[in-house]
């Protein structure tokens, strides 16, 4: 793989394609000549920090706004002028959706319902806010508001589901269930767009993320393909107690025949060991073989997509696959 050329997943058909989208306020440009392409069934993440363009690009996907320039496709429409027939077919979660304050949940359930819609006390059980059926958008938190967007997406089975900051404002068990739903819905088929600052999230749940930086891609390819081409070693820290000179020395010169291996090193008792991240897997073989028992202090460094982006955010020059 030519690490300066990102990836693209081209099995099933593309739901999302974009060839040169543009954007600018003033002369603020948020999203520059960006070409971007989702194929059916897949979960696909944008990542990037704040101003990178990821909402505003995803806000034109829905015809929320009007690019300056460019070509756009979803579920083969056009979103400025087949809004109408584009809008059942795809469910959202925006970062600022908002309902009228006294709207209670449940009403605001029956009002998106279509005719097909999934049951409504299911993903509201799901979701964790059944038990504020009666409540009053007003009245509440911003993690239940969030729950509540999330089962308005869901709600009419769409093709496509939109979801900017998925998990923002959620405690841990209920950002367990939404990456549980994600996660359902990839094994249904339905296409998800998720934009997210969670890597962690990205990571886990994404079968491909897209890195952004100044409304044009930096790279993009797996989660694992992001973190091989941008970050370090992984790093398999540990000591050998009561081994003597000799014995250390057998050692390091096994770790070093090891498969993914790169280096071994030792500094006093400590010895290192860096390679790809399959080297974990035979380290820990290699350990479990011993007749010794596995080292108390073991420690692994594993380069994650946060270090990845961090990498991808630093670099000045031009976003991967850029022209001049």
């Amino acid at each position: 793989m030519n690490p300066s050329q990102p990836t693209t997943t081209t099995t099933g058909d593309a739901v999302i394609s974009v060839r040169g989208l543009s954007k600018s306020y003033g002369a603020t440009v948020v999203v520059d000549d960006l070409d971007l392409d989702v194929f059916a069934g897949e979960v696909v993440g944008l990542i990037g920090a704040n101003g990178a363009g990821k909402t505003t690009a995803v806000e034109c996907l829905q015809g929320l706004r009007r690019p300056d320039a460019g070509r756009i496709r979803v579920l083969g429409l056009d979103p400025a002028r087949d809004a109408q027939r584009l809008r059942p077919q795809i469910g959202s979660q925006l970062q600022d959706s908002g309902l009228p304050d006294r709207m209670r949940v449940r009403e605001a359930v029956d009002l998106f319902a279509g005719p097909d819609a999934a049951d409504p006390e299911t993903l509201m059980e799901q979701f964790g806010i059944a038990h504020r059926a009666r409540t009053p958008f007003a009245g509440l938190s911003g993690g239940e508001r969030q729950r509540l967007f999330l089962v308005l997406a869901l709600l009419n089975r769409p093709r496509l589901v939109i979801l900017d900051e998925l998990t923002q404002g959620l405690d841990p068990a209920a950002r367990r269930g939404v990456r549980a739903a994600v996660d359902q819905l990839r094994r249904s088929g339905v296409t998800v767009l998720l934009v997210t600052h969670e890597l962690a999230e990205a990571e886990a749940l994404c079968d491909r993320v897209i890195a952004m930086r100044a409304g044009r891609v930096l790279d993009q390819g797996t989660p694992a393909e992001l973190i091989a081409r941008h970050t370090g070693q992984a790093i398999i820290r540990f000591s050998l107690p009561g081994t003597d000179d000799a014995t250390t020395a057998t050692a390091l010169q096994q770790l070093n025949r090891l498969p993914e291996v790169h280096a071994v090193t030792r500094a006093d008792q400590t010895i290192a060991v860096r390679g790809d991240r399959a080297v974990i897997a035979h380290v820990g073989a290699w350990l479990a073989a011993r007749p010794a028992q596995v080292p108390s202090d073991l420690d692994v460094d594993l380069p994650d997509l946060e270090a990845a982006l961090l990498t991808l955010l630093n670099q000045t020059d031009d976003p991967v696959g850029a022209t001049s």
